[in-house]
């Protein structure tokens, strides 16, 4: 998660860390923490950038574009 967020041409200016908080290999579940830092108030920047379909598009295009 690391390497994806902060090589992110979107977020990486603003990507802090990324934690697991909770893993299952019964399930293929993991639970994570991702820090940001925001820049001063910016119309639409909270709306838009740091919109969580945003953040998980982010993810799920490095997943893609491993295949």
């Amino acid at each position: 998660l690391t390497d994806v967020y902060s090589s992110s041409p979107a977020l990486g200016r603003y990507f802090r860390s990324a934690q697991v908080l909770y893993f299952s290999n019964e399930s293929s579940t993991v639970f994570y923490q991702l820090e940001f830092s925001a820049p001063p108030s910016t119309e639409g920047f909270m709306e838009n950038t740091m919109n969580p379909d945003f953040i998980r598009n982010v993810l799920r295009q490095n997943i893609y574009d491993e295949d």
